[in-house]
């Protein structure tokens, strides 16, 4: 067993300690700065376009978890279905996007949000309208490319910390 001195183990670690005291910090202060997230990102909500969906509720047999609850109606002007209502519990959703693949109309889509959290159970599961595309839930491009093309580049920290210098 080797001795040494007692406290150069202390003074090394305060060697570290300072010597990045001093640098550049280059992580990111998250609520005041957001960095931009994949393209493709499986977030925690769905966004539905009621233009595109036809009712055949594909996604609502494909969930695994069976969250997805879709009811129509037959529209006897158009001889097609239309949806009276649509519910997706996002508290029992595992964000897998087999409904968002299996959607042949392309009318169910992933959305970017990652932060979710609400204080009540009930307020997790969105309905009809709310689930429609805004500023505010933006649709993610998983399994959309067409979407994902016009979406903004995924911003990492060292991308961030080259740009500045």
């Amino acid at each position: 067993m080797k001795f040494e001195r007692f406290g150069t183990g202390i003074a090394k670690g305060l060697a570290v300690t300072i010597k990045y005291l001093f640098r550049k910090p280059i992580t990111t202060q998250y609520p005041e700065e957001r960095l931009t997230t994949s393209r493709r990102i499986r977030g925690n909500e769905l966004v539905w376009d009621r233009t595109k969906c036809t009712g055949c509720a594909s996604c609502a047999k494909t969930c695994p978890q069976g969250v997805i609850r879709i009811v129509t109606r037959v529209n006897p002007a158009t001889n097609k279905y239309d949806v009276e209502q649509i519910e997706i519990d996002t508290g029992y959703c595992i964000g897998c996007g087999l409904c968002v693949e299996v959607c042949p109309y392309n009318a169910l889509y992933m959305g970017r949000a990652y932060e979710c959290a609400k204080y009540q159970r009930g307020e997790l599961v969105q309905r009809d309208d709310t689930l429609a595309e805004s500023t505010e839930r933006q649709a993610s491009g998983y399994a959309h490319p067409e979407v994902a093309a016009r979406l903004p580049q995924q911003t990492l920290l060292l991308e961030k910390d080259r740009k500045k210098k």
